[in-house]
């Protein structure tokens, strides 16, 4: 006997870690909020990210490191939709899929966590001399390198837990962690911090954000997430998605983004830097909702203009 469309569970494919584990729990009660009858169940899938926790990202040759096989769960028919940090996923659409789905954004920064019971630090340049800074991202590491040359940008895996397990342990002075990922696991009050902010630190492409694919052909999955996106949030992120797939930059490249929405108008500031932060270029542009795909253009024309080229890690490079 088959099963009714409202019978049919709504499977969501995710990563299995506490904080993906958060997002799918998150989407699925957005789902319910707008009254979908159907029965929603997880389903947890282990990347390739997950299971090699030793070797840096940035070697990992290639990207969707976090994202191909919770796509492939959605394409083989094993789910019906899979969550991602927006920030994971890459600009290149994967044939058979659509990214229909982007919901309110969360907190966009990213934070310095320091080990149980440390001092406050009011600022970067506040930090030690010769600092241990944990992080697995070029971007955060090259941002860090401009304020403070001497700063020791060491690499960590693991999720959030097992890092701060780390950090804790002596191994870091601090980690460089995405704010939005503390907050929603509720571990960032717990903790001595310092907020990173622009100009001094941009977040990345889709930092806070959460993207929501089905396979292309699926209208009526389709519907239900655009039930749940956010247009504005969608115009903010489309232009930073397009910034970097004109630079045609990897996920892990040095490359910050901004968008401000005031007034229904959204402005973009980007900054590419070299590895080692010594380097650093900025570019701002600006336009409506509907321009957005135009807007990330623009300003990676202007990063491109001012010699952005030579200072990004390529698709075809990682």
């Amino acid at each position: 006997m088959n099963q009714t469309s409202e019978q049919r569970p709504l499977r969501i494919a995710t990563r299995a870690s506490r904080l993906a584990l958060w997002q799918a729990y998150y989407v699925a009660d957005l789902l319910k909020s707008k009254s979908i009858e159907r029965p929603i169940e997880i389903v947890h899938i282990t990347s390739e990210g997950d299971r090699d926790l030793t070797s840096p990202l940035s070697e990992f040759g290639g990207l969707g490191v976090f994202t191909r096989e919770v796509q492939k769960a959605v394409l083989d028919g094993r789910a019906d939709l899979a969550v991602h940090s927006l920030k994971d996923l890459p600009t290149e659409q994967a044939p058979g899929l659509q990214l229909a789905g982007i919901p309110e954004r969360g907190p966009l920064y990213d934070v310095l966590i320091f080990p149980q019971g440390a001092e406050a630090v009011e600022q970067i340049s506040d930090l030690p001399e010769d600092a241990r800074i944990g992080t697995g991202s070029l971007r955060r590491r090259a941002q860090m390198l401009n304020q403070r040359a001497d700063l020791q940008m060491l690499e960590v895996r693991g999720n959030v837990e097992t890092r701060l397990k780390k950090l804790d342990a002596g191994e870091y002075d601090a980690l460089c962690l995405a704010e939005a990922g503390m907050v929603r696991l509720e571990l960032l009050e717990q903790r001595t911090s310092l907020l990173l902010t622009p100009p001094e630190v941009y977040p990345a492409v889709g930092q806070g954000a959460l993207g929501i694919e089905c396979r292309a052909d699926d209208s009526e999955t389709a519907s239900l997430l655009n039930a749940i996106s956010d247009p504005s949030i969608k115009a903010a992120t489309t232009a930073e998605r397009s910034l970097l797939a004109f630079l045609r930059a990897g996920c892990h490249a040095p490359i910050g983004a901004l968008s401000r929405i005031e007034d229904d108008m959204l402005t973009l500031e980007a900054v590419v830097l070299s590895g080692d932060g010594q380097e650093r270029i900025t570019a701002t542009a600006s336009g409506t909702f509907d321009e957005a795909t135009e807007i990330g253009i623009q300003a990676a024309q202007k990063l491109l203009d001012a010699g952005a080229a030579r200072l990004i890690l390529t698709d075809d490079a990682s």
